[in-house]
């Protein structure tokens, strides 16, 4: 039987480059008898945390009414998590980060993860993914249990589709046919 597979694509962009390279990876993970199921972040309601902690005395349940509950759900019935974002400043976009961040309210009981990343850039540089990819680490050493199995680095693209033509395509796919 195969791994129930969780995609949270972070880019804003309906059909931007990071997006892109989920649908390749999910494509390779199908073709391999993986359940896939891709959370576009742009498409839900997730709000920022408040720090109140009310999720640490209600048994995991925040006292925002958004769509993060249902998130965490999947979160928790996963194997394997995925996790994508464009390079913004140098860290994840704004919507992985309230993503990360109200994670908060179940971080003890999402555990024994698989976990890949995936990340685009404008910049061809090596270092311009560091503080990203440190973000989404962040998440996981977080979580028990939790073992890093791949990172994709989609860089110098910025225009909607450019990373079609480029490595991280195959990358990505061959990455999501070896979960």
């Amino acid at each position: 039987m195969g791994k129930q597979i969780l995609i949270l694509a972070g880019s804003p962009r309906k059909n931007g480059n990071s997006a892109a390279l989920c649908r390749a990876f999910a494509r390779g993970a199908e073709e391999s008898g993986h359940q896939v199921e891709t959370v576009f972040l742009r498409d839900r309601k997730i709000s920022y945390c408040l720090a109140c902690y009310h999720c640490k005395n209600n048994d995991g349940v925040c006292i925002i009414k958004d769509d993060m509950g249902e998130i965490l759900d999947k979160m928790n019935k996963s194997d394997v998590v995925v996790m994508a974002s464009p390079v913004y400043f140098y860290s994840v976009d704004a919507q992985m980060k309230a993503l990360i961040d109200r994670t908060v309210a179940q971080w003890l009981t999402i555990k024994n993860k698989e976990f890949y990343y995936i990340m685009t850039s404008a910049e061809e540089s090596d270092t311009v993914m560091d503080c990203t990819l440190e973000c989404l680490r962040g998440l996981a050493k977080c979580l028990n249990g939790s073992v890093e199995r791949g990172v994709i680095y989609g860089k110098g693209v910025y225009a909607a589709g450019e990373i079609e033509s480029r490595p991280a395509m195959q990358e990505a796919y061959e990455m999501g046919r070896r979960v």
